[in-house]
């Protein structure tokens, strides 16, 4: 495990790079989940223990490409997937359901997730990225034998329209979800976060492939994000919340939440993907987490 200040130098330093080359070793394949196949890279000994991370709006599992290595070399097996509807996952979605439904709900990307946990050793450490975060909570309540840990990156500090929290421009959030969908599309496209060129240039191509339907109605469902507090805070695994501190919303909102649900919290020197600008320290800290497990 790295120093306090060895991983923030390593994060100071992180080059530009190519987002979607996985690396050497890593294994692609489909997971056979309710909504369809779900497109996965694996990295690691397939008996160590098992680290599942769950991407969120508009993302992909190359959104914790710096964190596959480092957890990697600490002894776990890493995987991600892509969220039906998005990237390498696009043709999974609400239309293969038995029966078919119209939308994306919380019910599709809960029983995705359960169906990607039960598809290798359980349980599992997992982490969810923002809106990843609210569907491996979801998940937790429900099958809490899943999981040996949960960690939430930049996941939304609330319950409810969590968009009214988002700093700036949260009075102004209750709009239509189609309407603003395409605000945080726009922003994302003109690189309103300045993130290096092929980051930006991956992340442009993902945006053309994912479906529209998908990230409206993620959208939707995180304007009634179900209220699982309590259930949370009642199931007795190590729990840890790592955001930037110019996260979309405020730290304080950060803090409240992880002493709501028994959760420890740890702050970076960065916005919304600390899986981006602050690996390192991440993995540090998930690390230190896996060891109370």
């Amino acid at each position: 495990m790295t120093t306090i200040d060895d991983a923030l130098a390593r994060d100071q330093v992180i080059p530009d790079i190519d987002w979607r080359t996985f690396p050497p070793g890593s294994v692609r394949e489909a997971v056979p989940a309710p909504s369809g196949p779900l497109a996965r890279v694996a990295l690691g000994d397939p008996s160590a223990p098992r680290v599942v991370l769950v991407s969120g709006f508009a993302g992909s599992k190359e959104d914790f490409l710096l964190m596959f290595p480092l957890l990697a070399a600490a002894g776990y097996r890493v995987e991600s997937y892509d969220l039906a509807g998005h990237w390498e996952s696009v043709e999974a979605g609400p239309h293969n359901l038995v029966p078919p439904r119209d939308r994306f709900d919380y019910r599709l990307f809960v029983d995705d997730l359960v169906a990607v946990l039960e598809d290798g050793p359980a349980p599992a450490h997992v982490l969810g990225y923002s809106f990843g975060g609210i569907v491996s909570e979801l998940a937790l309540v429900e099958r809490p034998d899943l999981f040996s840990s949960l960690t939430l990156m930049s996941s939304a500090p609330a319950v409810g329209q969590v968009f009214r929290g988002v700093r700036h421009i949260g009075p102004l959030s209750d709009m239509d979800p189609h309407k603003a969908a395409g605000l945080i599309l726009w922003g994302i496209r003109y690189n309103l976060n300045r993130s290096p060129s092929q980051r930006i240039s991956f992340v442009r191509d993902r945006m053309d492939v994912t479906r529209r339907e998908a990230i409206d109605d993620v959208v939707r469902l995180m304007m009634d994000t179900p209220d699982v507090l309590d259930e949370i805070a009642a199931i007795d695994i190590p729990k840890l919340i790592v955001v930037g501190d110019n996260d979309l919303w405020p730290t304080a909102q950060h803090v409240e939440y992880a002493a709501l649900i028994g959760a420890r919290i740890a702050v970076y020197p960065t916005g919304h993907a600390p899986c981006e600008a602050t690996p390192h320290q991440v993995v540090r800290d998930m690390l230190a987490l896996f060891a109370e497990a």
